[in-house]
């Protein structure tokens, strides 16, 4: 990740300082965030389809190369899901009961 201040001035206006967070990967720019924790999330999620890539390759599944790496960013990105599925758990979600409130007599003295 590369984090760069950019300063720019149009015509009679004071310089405004934008600051951006850059995810780069082998040289190239894949996407600019204006918050390092953005930036962290997606260079993170690159990571995870970076090592499932491999994984998937040597699957027995016939898939083309960019199957793989589409197969492995969609893992990535939906990689919270996929750890519910893995431990056996369901990705629907059950609707949560409501408890009845409890009402209060006041009994009145006579």
């Amino acid at each position: 990740m590369r984090f760069s201040t950019v300063y720019k001035n149009s015509v009679g206006l004071n310089m405004a300082v934008v600051t951006q967070f850059v995810v780069v990967r082998e040289g190239v720019e894949k996407m600019t965030f204006t918050s390092k924790k953005e930036a962290d999330a997606y260079d993170k999620m690159l990571d995870i389809a970076d090592n499932l890539i491999p994984f998937l390759s040597k699957s027995e599944l016939d898939l083309e190369e960019s199957d793989i790496e589409k197969l492995g960013f969609f893992l990535a990105q939906h990689k919270d899901d996929l750890q519910v599925l893995l431990k056996g758990g369901s990705l629907e979600k059950k609707p949560v009961a409501k408890k009845a409130a409890k009402k209060t007599e006041i009994k009145e003295a006579k």
